[in-house]
């Protein structure tokens, strides 16, 4: 059963608006695993740690810049703020979630496994607010999880040589990313600010982190300025930018299509890593890219 009334079908100025913001994140989120695999490979950082600096980063970055600019959206209304907990801790399952499906299953596979939000997301959504779920959105989702197979290389027989709970946990990590895309809508409903909402989820993820960190390599980086340089850039820019954008576009569009927007990353990263990094792109990704850029683009008409 429903617990809203189906929404009205967005006029085409709102949605072009929630498609430029949507991909505008996608776009600075795609950045992410350049940076992590820099600060990983040239540092010995265990990754919770790096995510915990990452969103201790993120989090005073905004707060600071919300002081400067808009010091009313700091303000939490006493009703909304139990949800907003909520909001943080779904973030917080699904970065951990998805920190542990890489390292039980590989990137590649846990890069497939967490795009299977989508659909997820798809059925939860029309559920939950009503939206549409047409055989041209199923298409889209379809093309989407193929594309990032073939980008991932997770076509491979090799790369599912993976034990069942990792299996479990990549999965999970999708669930993680519907529920906080659905919670982010939720929050977009009940006219809540996207930037209150992602400050608050960022520091709840914050809090949440400090209690996995081990005090010995919690300062791994000593006084490795460049190291702390490119962990605020990757706080800002991807994560800051990416998530907050993400955030935004839910007020625009059906959390189903931003989540499926949000598939472009892989692809954009692949190619983030063949223009900047010299990394070759075979066959199979150039035509998994196309295939997500295609499903994106048909939900247009859909």
């Amino acid at each position: 059963m429903n617990t809203t009334q189906p929404i009205a079908i967005p006029d085409s100025r709102t949605l072009n608006k929630g498609y430029a913001i949507a991909v505008t994140g996608v776009v600075l989120w795609s950045t992410t695993a350049i940076f992590i695999s820099y600060l990983l490979t040239r540092y010995t950082l265990a990754p919770l740690t790096l995510a915990f600096w990452r969103d201790l980063f993120t989090t005073s970055a905004l707060a600071l810049g919300l002081l400067a600019t808009r010091r009313d959206l700091l303000r939490i209304e006493r009703r909304h703020r139990l949800f907003l907990v909520g909001y943080g801790l779904s973030l917080t399952l699904m970065n951990t979630l998805w920190t542990f499906s890489v390292a039980l299953n590989g990137a590649a596979v846990a890069t497939v496994l967490v795009y299977s939000s989508p659909a997820f997301t798809a059925v939860a959504a029309r559920w939950l607010f009503g939206e549409r779920l047409t055989l041209g959105r199923i298409a889209a989702i379809a093309a989407s999880l193929i594309g990032c197979a073939l980008v991932s290389g997770a076509y491979a027989p090799q790369a599912w040589s993976v034990n069942p709970w990792g299996i479990v946990v990549g999965i999970g990590a999708g669930l993680g990313f519907t529920l906080y895309s659905l919670t982010g809508k939720f929050s977009a409903r009940r006219g809540i600010n996207s930037w209150t909402a992602t400050l608050s989820a960022f520091a709840v993820a914050t809090c949440a982190l400090l209690l996995t960190q081990n005090g010995a390599t919690l300062f791994t980086l000593g006084r490795a300025v460049d190291g702390w340089a490119i962990l605020f850039v990757l706080a800002v820019l991807p994560t800051l930018g990416g998530f907050g954008l993400y955030t935004a576009s839910l007020s625009y569009l059906p959390a189903g299509t931003a989540n499926l927007i949000a598939t472009l990353e892989p692809a954009l990263t692949a190619l983030l890593a063949f223009l900047l990094l010299g990394e070759s792109l075979n066959a199979a990704q150039w035509i998994g890219s196309a295939l997500i850029l295609g499903g994106v683009v048909s939900l247009r008409g859909n």
